[in-house]
């Protein structure tokens, strides 16, 4: 919750009442008569103010400052199609950061949020501003951003990562109706997963780190025949017709953000099986964008070099169709990345130790711990793959991204102290 400090300096003479409204932010203003109220967050910006029309006195002021517990929250921004293994990485993710994922207690039971000891997950799906009729009537998509609220989602992110709990909507997946808010109180890592979260250039600039899931078309149709028609009886033809209605939104509004992600996971099919299109082998490609401030990209044997390597040997079990590794530099969207990539499959998933060795700035705390974790969740999705392999190493690195952030925010009052 925000600690908030009051200074003033109110002169003892001077009457004082005080009234408390709610605002849409979901936290409490008091606005107080003859004086002036300045709100002022962890970072010494001013953020709200409440002028009133008796001046007379400098010495009627307060000011607050907020902080949360003392940190400011860190926010990962998420982007990806519906039906794209979000919700598989954000299990891994807050699997790194320790304790499991729930969704706030005695709350709606079709919150989309998940909380866990260090981690709240938020859901963009809750910012839409049309329900799923307001849709149809309006004949626009959920991909539309006409559909979503952004000035919202702007502002309530703001207020989270400055430490102010905010009253978020909750979109029901089930009615596909805009239920009552629930209160979200700021954690230290907030992660907003989604559609849109790098759409909006004001929410981009808040995010300390983004993440894109690339997953091409091909895997993408493979994989939503897989749920589709096995848990959801639907036909080969309606599938296609609804990937195909939701393409030229997606194409206009979601596939541009990766251009702004610090990581991008991409997931191709296979090159090791001529014409495979079954999607069940995937090559998987991490992107790790270069100069971004506390990331440092993973790389395979010799930093900034072009390598290709087959482990499948004495040390690694490998069926068909094997697998390989390749590492290199390379330009995306005009920015220098390096590029990690992974085609095929692991047969056991203990001598992932082997591969993992000869990877370097893996941000563990201790030898061996991508393949911990991988085993720990060896029934979740990809976890024989590079899509489970990369999100536990992207998993890792955004640890490792939220240490330093907290070390370098905790240095700074004391440096300007010193000052």
């Amino acid at each position: 919750m925000a600690v908030c400090t009051v200074y003033t300096t109110q002169s003892l003479n001077s009457t004082f009442t005080s009234s408390t409204t709610k605002s849409h932010l979901g936290f409490h203003q008091k606005h107080h008569h003859h004086h002036q109220l300045v709100l002022f967050s962890s970072n010494g910006k001013k953020w709200w103010s409440s002028k009133r029309d008796d001046q007379s006195s400098v010495a009627n002021r307060y000011v607050i400052t907020c902080s949360a517990g003392g940190q400011q929250t860190v926010v990962i921004g998420l982007a990806a199609d519906s039906g794209c293994g979000k919700s598989t990485f954000m299990r891994r993710l807050t699997s790194v950061f320790g304790g499991a994922a729930e969704p706030p207690k005695g709350g709606n039971p079709d919150s989309n949020t998940l909380i866990s000891d260090t981690t709240t997950v938020i859901c963009l799906d809750d910012y839409h501003s049309l329900d799923r009729t307001g849709r149809k009537e309006k004949g626009v998509t959920a991909l539309d951003p006409r559909a979503n609220d952004f000035d919202l989602m702007y502002e309530q992110v703001k207020a989270l990562k400055n430490g102010v709990a905010v009253d978020k909507p909750i979109y029901n997946h089930v009615t596909g109706l805009l239920d009552p808010p629930e209160l979200i109180k700021p954690p230290k890592i907030l992660v907003i997963e989604g559609l849109h979260p790098m759409y909006d250039s004001r929410v981009r600039d808040l995010l300390d780190f983004s993440i894109y899931l690339d997953i091409s078309n091909e895997v993408k149709f493979a994989w939503k025949i897989q749920r589709d028609m096995a848990e959801r009886g639907h036909s080969l033809e309606s599938i296609k017709a609804s990937i195909e209605a939701r393409k030229p939104d997606f194409d206009a509004y979601i596939d541009p953000q990766k251009q702004y992600a610090d990581a991008v996971i991409e997931v191709l099919p296979t090159k090791l099986i001529p014409d495979d299109n079954e999607g069940k082998v995937l090559r998987v490609r991490l992107i790790m964008k270069e100069g971004v401030e506390f990331f440092d990209p993973v790389y395979l044997f010799d930093e900034g070099s072009t390598i290709s390597w087959i482990p499948c040997g004495r040390k690694l079990t490998c069926s068909y169709p094997g697998i390989k590794f390749s590492y290199g530099p390379e330009i995306y969207y005009g920015n220098e990345v390096s590029v990690l990539e992974m085609d095929g499959q692991f047969d056991r998933l203990d001598e992932l130790i082997y591969v993992e060795s000869h990877l370097s700035n893996l941000s563990t705390n201790f030898y061996g711990e991508v393949t911990q974790q991988m085993l720990k969740h060896a029934d979740f999705p990809g976890s024989n793959n590079g899509t489970g392999f990369f999100q536990t190493i992207v998993g890792l690195k955004i640890r490792d991204l939220f240490e330093q952030i907290s070390a370098s925010k905790a240095k700074a009052p004391v440096e300007a102290a010193k000052a």
